[in-house]
């Protein structure tokens, strides 16, 4: 799962990180609202920590412009300001969730799983797909009651698809999602192949009823057997 961290203050932002990425998160930043506001455009995220008070802009113009742009994914707003008229304001915007500093990093990341599962996972726990079963709270996957060992990466790529299930995806979005936004500087997409290959094969030999299908020339999408 990626997540984009808003946040200016950098003790704060530095401890976010680290606790975020220690849960397996794919974690970018953006430090002031020119920045957030570029990547919001550019890039697509499971989930967006919003700190409103920027240095050069107040973030609930983030909220609007996110709305703007029917952007899919969750927000919480993560702020010093706690006031009732910031809360009420930022929910009516489209906040899924307000999160007033301080806090424990235990509570932010109960809150982030909260709001994937709602958004992502229909609020399930569980996400059962035939016969193959995935907790991403564990990140364990089983394919007819048996432990699928996968790579981290592995992983990410197979509940990128599961959240995406419905939908063709690119090799650049496959990328952007799993590795972050250094996928830009790469040279060629040969490592996206070579973890695909191999997750494609241990569905296969683990009799899992799904399939990554790969489209020439655009992407994958994943097929219920």
């Amino acid at each position: 799962m990626k997540i984009l961290l808003i946040e200016d203050e950098p003790a704060m932002l530095d401890n976010m990180v680290k606790s975020l990425t220690g849960e397996k998160y794919v974690v970018e930043t953006a430090t002031t609202f020119r920045a957030a506001m570029d990547k919001i455009h550019v890039y697509d995220y499971d989930c967006i920590l919003l700190d409103i008070s920027l240095p050069d802009g107040n973030g609930l113009v983030l909220l609007e412009e996110l709305k703007a742009l029917d952007a899919a994914q969750s927000v919480i707003i993560v702020s010093a300001r706690d006031s009732v008229d910031d809360r009420v304001a930022g929910l009516n915007l489209g906040a899924d969730d307000y999160l007033p500093k301080p806090f424990h990093m235990a509570e932010l990341h109960a809150r982030v799983k909260s709001v994937l599962r709602r958004r992502k996972f229909e609020g399930s726990r569980i996400i059962e797909i035939n016969n193959l079963r995935v907790d991403p709270e564990e990140r364990a996957v089983h394919v007819n009651d048996q432990l699928l060992l996968l790579s981290r990466k592995e992983y990410d790529i197979l509940l990128y698809f599961i959240s995406n299930r419905n939908r063709l995806v690119s090799k650049t979005a496959l990328g952007e999602h799993v590795w972050g936004d250094q996928i830009d500087e790469v040279d060629s997409f040969d490592f996206i192949y070579s973890q695909i290959k191999n997750l494609r094969k241990k569905l296969k030999e683990h009799g899992a009823q799904l399939e990554i299908q790969a489209i020439y020339g655009i992407g994958y999408k994943l097929l219920l057997a």
